[in-house]
């Protein structure tokens, strides 16, 4: 590994978690959102700190190139942050639906009292 990949590694790592804390520090992301891109981050800044790390763990496993753990991981964190969003949006779209179906009998219930005055006016 040469050392310009090395330094990449650790500075792309490092700023995915500085971006990540300051997403929430500015309250621009919630903690449940970015458990995963600390998660991975770290785990990022580990290997590109220590890459013997990489090569043991890719050994332990069984598999023959590192790298392929790299992606492997890599997309493993990615299908459960869409998982999480998922469910999220899941849930966001229930909501959606009760508060629509809310907004809409009171609505109703609008138009009847205002007919109800309406007609009260009228046999006045």
């Amino acid at each position: 590994m040469s050392l310009t990949s090395y330094l990449l590694g650790v500075a792309a790592a490092l700023a995915t978690i500085i971006v990540v804390i300051e997403l929430l520090r500015r309250r621009r992301l919630r903690e449940r959102h970015a458990i995963w891109w600390l998660l991975g981050g770290t785990l990022a800044l580990v290997t590109g700190l220590f890459p013997g790390i990489l090569d043991w763990a890719a050994g332990l496993l069984g598999i023959s190139l590192p790298v392929n753990l790299v992606f492997f991981v890599s997309i493993a964190i990615l299908v459960l942050v869409c998982i999480q969003h998922s469910s999220e949006l899941t849930r966001a779209e229930a909501r959606n639906r009760t508060l629509a179906e809310n907004a809409a009998l009171l609505e109703m219930r609008v138009r009847a009292l205002e007919e109800q005055a309406d007609a009260r006016e009228a046999d006045a």
